[in-house]
This record gives C-alpha cells, structure tokens and sequence, in this order.
C-alpha cells in the first residue's frame, strides 16, 4: 500500500531538507548533485552525475532505500551493492520513522551509502 497524501507531504519535508543540506556547493551541482523520490511506499536518496563518456548524458547512483511498511509501522533501510540490487542494511535494518531513516544515512557507520 502507498503512503497516504499526509504521509508523503511529510517524507518530502524532511527528506527534501536533508537533501537540501547534503547537497554540493552550486558551482559543482552539474558534475555531482544530490536528489531523492518517492515511488509507493519508498523513499530513495540519489546521486546525478554526468556519463563520463557523453557529455550531456546524466545518470543516477542510489544512495539509500527506505520503504515504509504499514502494517508494522516501521521503515525498512536497504543500500545498494555492486550486484544492483538492494540488500537490507543490516547494522540497523528497521526503524520507527523517517527522522530515524536520515539519521542512519547520515551516520553511514560502514560506508555503504555515500561510501
């Protein structure tokens, strides 16, 4: 089940100003910058950055994952491995909210978000 309009409004907030702060100074944001979305029941963090082989081309690096799963009431933390695909992230691999989500991110006890 998505979240709900409320629920969505308040990822964006906070999400958007953890973002915000994250990100790279202006002058840099066209070779490396910082994004997320919400997709369902998923927050996802980004990085773009331009195709080292075609100017122009931008692609995106996830960064983090958390999908909030309601009947439980807590998010769930996921990062992405070389294999592409998202595994849970273990250290902490569930939390109450989405402050708590940042907070892990933001850590990054064992560099697998920002590396």
């Amino acid at each position: 089940m998505a979240l709900s309009e409320f629920e969505i409004r308040r990822c964006e907030k906070l999400v958007g100003q953890y973002v915000e702060n994250r990100r790279p100074p202006a002058h840099i944001r066209n070779e490396l910058d910082l994004a997320f979305r919400i997709k369902g029941q998923s927050v996802e963090i980004y990085e773009i950055r331009p195709l080292w082989r075609e100017s122009g081309v931008k692609i995106e690096s996830p960064v983090a994952k958390a999908t909030y799963v309601k009947t439980q009431g807590i998010w769930k933390i996921y990062w992405q491995r070389a294999d592409l695909k998202w595994h849970r992230y273990d250290p902490q691999a569930e939390v109450k909210t989405i402050e708590q989500f940042l907070e892990v991110v933001e850590r990054d006890e064992f560099g697998c978000f920002f590396g």
